[in-house]
């Protein structure tokens, strides 16, 4: 469809692509002219956990609004309790670009220590849908949703942190097996006590909630990783 202007040219109207609906709202990719936009949408989340959907909201807001300005993660645009719209970032997923190159994870790493010293942990590294490879082959990070955000930078805020690590780590041990460095295969060897737990007690009821309830994959979603 398109609309007239005053001066009698015609200009295109949006268009939206559906990039995923589920219980926590909709998140579409938005295009106007020539430019490229992600909307997530809480609205529409499920009654009981509208609550959630609106926190985990705020939590992406957070932290794109500290990062502003990094290359690599996607400009925080507009906000209110229940819609965020961000940047697009032109790129593919992980999963689908599989980065062999070790200087896309020399990259990643260096992206990941300037989020660390703004006092932001992702928490989300393990889904590859969240660790883009752009046009350029260059690291970007999405989906801020879990992030936790610590000025202070507490001990608690320090193992989230090093979680954040091990997790590329276990990327590039995937994509670039043979760069491993001692140190790194140390990390990979010794996940923190929180991550044990997590592995031993949060994460069964986590994957019996999201995919029998949910009905989420692992790579749920990746068209929105963008």
């Amino acid at each position: 469809m398109r609309h007239s202007s005053r001066d009698g040219c015609y200009l295109q109207a949006p268009t939206y692509r559906l990039l995923k609906k589920d219980a926590f709202g909709r998140t579409e990719l938005i295009t106007r002219a020539s430019s490229r936009l992600v909307r997530r949408d809480a609205s529409c989340a499920a009654r009981p956990v509208r609550w959630l959907a609106r926190r985990l909201l705020e939590r992406e807001a957070r932290a794109l609004a500290v990062l502003v300005d990094l290359d690599g993660i996607p400009e925080l645009l507009r906000v209110d309790d229940l819609v965020l719209e961000r940047e697009y970032l032109a790129g593919v997923p992980m999963q689908v670009g599989k980065p062999g190159d070790v200087r896309y994870f020399h990259a990643a790493s260096k992206l990941l220590r300037r989020l660390h010293r703004h006092g932001i942990a992702h928490n989300d590294l393990a889904k590859e849908p969240n660790l883009l490879v752009t046009e350029a082959g260059m690291p970007a990070l999405i989906d801020f949703q879990l992030s936790s955000y610590s000025p202070r930078r507490s001990a608690l805020f320090r193992l989230l942190a090093r979680e954040d690590i091990r997790h590329l780590l276990k990327h590039k041990r995937t994509y670039c097996r043979e760069k491993l460095t001692a140190r790194e295969r140390r990390i990979l060897e010794s996940p923190s006590w929180l991550s044990r737990l997590w592995m031993a007690t949060g994460k069964p009821t986590y994957l019996f909630v999201t995919r029998n309830i949910l009905g989420w994959e692992d790579r749920e979603g990746a068209g929105d990783r963008v």
